[in-house]
């Protein structure tokens, strides 16, 4: 793929501790030093959530146009996995309809002719759908995008079919977390066919007009198209919205600062709805998804010394979002940008200012020849390689199984990811060649170059 985010998706880099509260113009400081000073993200829309009610914050434009409009809290942004949550209110409201059962069988809900993955006689649950822990691959084997600016577009139904009747597990149900757009998709799916409706019209019959959000929606009324802002990547190009008919479940929705306000409100039972029962039941844990964080239907849930934070971000090829908020703080945040840039940092800020903001880095040019000598394959593990190439001034890193990412030079031959908190050195042996490179992620891994 491009240089597109495939996986909506998590990932976890803050520990919540002691905390105070930041003030209004604390928040507003750092969505404009994000948007007007360092320039990382095209605009940012926040949503500031507690017992005093809703404040909203915006810095930026709508798109590039030398007459765009301001970002506001009207502004509607893709909100990608945050469409997960959504999806796991609708299962517990599905239970509770008796349309399904948590622990039923995927195959009891799909067509006959559908051949259901199974391992050591045990089946995929809709339970180990939604926390991810159904043993599918975070994509699909037979997903091949004919347009890469929308790769989910083409994607079919009887695709989905397909791979299921022929695909074999690698992992054990229900052993193991792994982020799966795919299974959540699946999910979105079914509870659609249960339903006997469309997943737009069954979240918005369910959800979205129960708490009156009129600016959420799937398909673009020519209204909303107006006020939707331009998604950039984070190289700063202009890049298309995301189709996911298939998938819909997974990441399809798109919605405005306000709108998603008034659903933290309702999951913090700050505004009274007959959905307060079937929220509870959707934030309740129900398997383990790392050390610090468990996960329930759709929603994760972090632990830190001040009490649990209940989030879920998202990204699609041109926004990063986040929606989340603290049951004990009595705190919730929604920030949303359109820029393929994390906002991660700015919410979990919120929840603890010792959490730092991601810092924004300076990048410098590079002598041609020596970006030449950058270029080749590292083997990073058996089967696992980062391939740099060039297009221009423009060098790019890919990891295996991953899109193709922007890698910037911070001094010679240090460049770093603006999409993931990530930097790569290369490294010369004693010939004075360069011989591997070391990916500084989460700790040092060295990649030998192999050809």
């Amino acid at each position: 793929m491009k240089t597109k985010l495939i996986a909506f998706a998590i990932s976890l880099l803050f520990v919540v501790g002691a905390c105070v509260a930041q003030s209004d113009k604390e928040v507003q400081d750092v969505v404009r030093q994000r948007v007007e000073v360092d320039k990382v993200n095209q605009s940012i829309a926040v949503a500031f959530i507690d017992e005093n009610g809703t404040r909203f914050f915006s810095a930026g434009k709508m798109s590039a146009a030398a007459d765009a409009k301001n970002t506001d809290e009207n502004t509607v942004f893709e909100i990608g996995s945050i469409t997960k949550v959504f999806t796991g209110i609708l299962l517990a409201e599905a239970i509770k309809r008796g349309e399904v059962e948590l622990d039923g069988p995927i195959s009891k809900y799909l067509p006959n002719t559908v051949k259901t993955p199974t391992r050591n006689g045990k089946e995929i649950t809709l339970l180990d759908l939604t926390t991810h822990t159904s043993g599918l691959p975070s994509l699909p084997t037979n997903f091949k995008p004919a347009n890469n600016d929308n790769p989910y577009a083409d994607y079919t139904v009887q695709q989905m079919y397909d791979f299921l009747s022929g695909y074999t597990l690698t992992r054990d149900i229900g052993a193991t977390y792994s982020y799966s757009n795919l299974g959540v998709g699946l999910l979105g799916h079914i509870l659609a066919l249960r339903a006997g409706m469309s997943y737009e019209d069954l979240v918005r019959k369910r959800i979205l007009d129960p708490l009156g959000m009129k600016d959420t929606t799937i398909v673009l009324s020519p209204a909303m198209r107006a006020r939707t802002a331009q998604g950039f990547t984070a190289d700063g190009d202009p890049t298309s919205l995301w189709d996911l008919p298939t998938f819909a479940g997974a990441g399809a929705i798109r919605s405005t600062a306000k709108d998603m306000a008034k659903f933290i409100s309702a999951n913090m039972h700050l505004t009274k709805t007959d959905l307060a029962g079937v929220i509870d039941v959707s934030h309740k844990p129900q398997r383990d998804a790392s050390a610090k964080m468990k996960v329930a239907l759709g929603w994760h849930i972090l632990a830190g010394s001040t009490g649990d934070i209940i989030w879920h971000n998202g990204g699609t090829g041109g926004f990063r979002t986040f929606a989340g908020f603290s049951p004990s703080l009595k705190r919730g945040i929604v920030v949303l940008s359109n820029s393929s840039v994390s906002v991660d940092d700015i919410a979990f800020h919120s929840f603890d200012p010792q959490v730092p903001l991601v810092k924004s880095r300076a990048s410098i040019s590079v002598d041609a020849k020596l970006l030449d000598e950058y270029l080749g394959t590292y083997e990073l593990a058996p089967n696992v390689t980062i391939i740099v190439t060039r297009d221009g001034d423009r060098t790019f890193a890919e990891l295996t199984g991953q899109p193709r990412f922007r890698i910037y030079a911070e001094t010679p031959n240090k460049f770093f990811l603006r999409v993931v908190d990530a930097q790569v050195t290369f490294n010369r042996g004693t010939d004075g060649k360069i011989e591997s490179l070391t990916l500084h992620q989460g700790g040092d891994k060295i990649a030998r170059k192999v050809k």
